[in-house]
């Protein structure tokens, strides 16, 4: 039986995100939840959270009123409940629920925006961890893109909003997947470390019921000469205490 080591990451001095080899997080994260543009009015649900790391960056400056972050993970859910718990946080609820069949009583069309890093892998593409949380994480293993945007369109208002990160080379089944269940592409944006590189990651966002016409904004980089750009530091530091 393996025996979890947690670790509480630090993020501002009074909130805090519970980590383990199985459930941790990236730039990526930090990325997504900058660009969902999320408002104190907001009810907010985070599918596949993991350790809860989007709801809780979200905490850092103006956080939504509710947040439901979902996981199908037990584990998962446990380490967001420590975070949580460290944090003395209470606008985020942890539900343990696979999100292609939600939970009883889930607010459908009524939350004002979605959020979900998906597994970036199909489903036998590429190498599998042998470690089952990493593989859920990793390969469309528990869900896939086309769930994720089928679950949004039942928590959605019209007019709400479904914001995901991506490997470029899955961008299509994205944008296939939005406009299957009526959640039309609105902005699109491409993230590269440096402005040599091709782009390693999208991040788009969808409306519910919304007429056709997507923005492309200008590519983000994540690295400069010193480190950091100064966006990402920018995003890093964002509600910092």
């Amino acid at each position: 039986m393996r025996v979890m080591e947690y670790k509480f990451e630090k993020l501002t001095e009074k909130i805090f995100v519970c980590a383990s080899s199985d459930h941790r997080f990236g730039t990526d994260a930090f990325l997504l939840a900058d660009f969902s543009k999320y408002r104190q009015k907001d009810k907010v649900c985070d599918l596949g959270t993991g350790c809860g790391i989007i709801p809780l960056i979200m905490q850092k400056s103006r956080p939504p009123q509710i947040i439901y972050a979902v996981d199908i993970q037990e584990s998962a859910i446990e380490q967001l409940k420590l975070g949580i718990e460290k944090s003395e946080i209470e606008n985020i609820v942890p539900i343990c629920a696979d999100l292609k069949n939600l939970w009883n009583n889930a607010p459908l069309g009524q939350l004002d925006l979605v959020t979900c890093n998906p597994p970036y892998k199909a489903l036998k593409a590429g190498f599998e961890s042998e470690i089952t949380a990493q593989r859920i994480a990793r390969h469309e293993i528990m869900c896939n893109i086309d769930d994720v945007c089928k679950s949004a369109e039942k928590l959605l208002k019209f007019g709400g909003r479904l914001c995901i990160c991506n490997r470029p080379e899955r961008l299509s089944d994205v944008l296939f997947a939005m406009k299957n269940h009526n959640i039309e592409p609105k902005r699109l944006r491409f993230v590269s470390k440096n402005p040599h590189e091709a782009p390693w990651l999208f991040l788009v966002e969808g409306k519910k019921g919304s007429k056709p016409f997507m923005q492309v904004e200008k590519q983000l980089y994540i690295r400069s000469e010193n480190g950091f750009s100064d966006e990402l530091q920018k995003i890093y530091d964002t509600g910092k205490d």
